[in-house]
């Protein structure tokens, strides 16, 4: 008797270390996934950044060349204009 309820007391703890391993586990892996998740939010901030940065020294070139160009048509149309 003495002999079974030794060994259901060691299932019972071992069942226990087993579960606590496990949450622990689960809980590591948790933190792990959190911890990839805010790195790869992070990449992808300072990625649009750059594109923002990009898109807005392309925006000013753009606007700086539609801008000698309607310089050089103005002044084409004058010509034009007199004869």
């Amino acid at each position: 008797m003495v002999e079974v309820a030794a060994a259901i007391a060691g299932a019972a703890i071992s069942a226990t270390f087993l579960g606590v391993n496990s949450h622990n586990r689960r809980t590591s892996e948790g933190r792990d996934c959190l911890i990839r998740l805010s790195t790869s939010v992070d990449n992808v901030a300072s990625r649009l950044e750059e594109l923002h940065n990009d898109l807005r020294s392309e925006r000013v070139e753009i606007f700086a060349r539609l801008s000698a160009a309607e310089q050089k048509i103005a002044r084409l149309e004058g010509q034009a204009n007199h004869p």
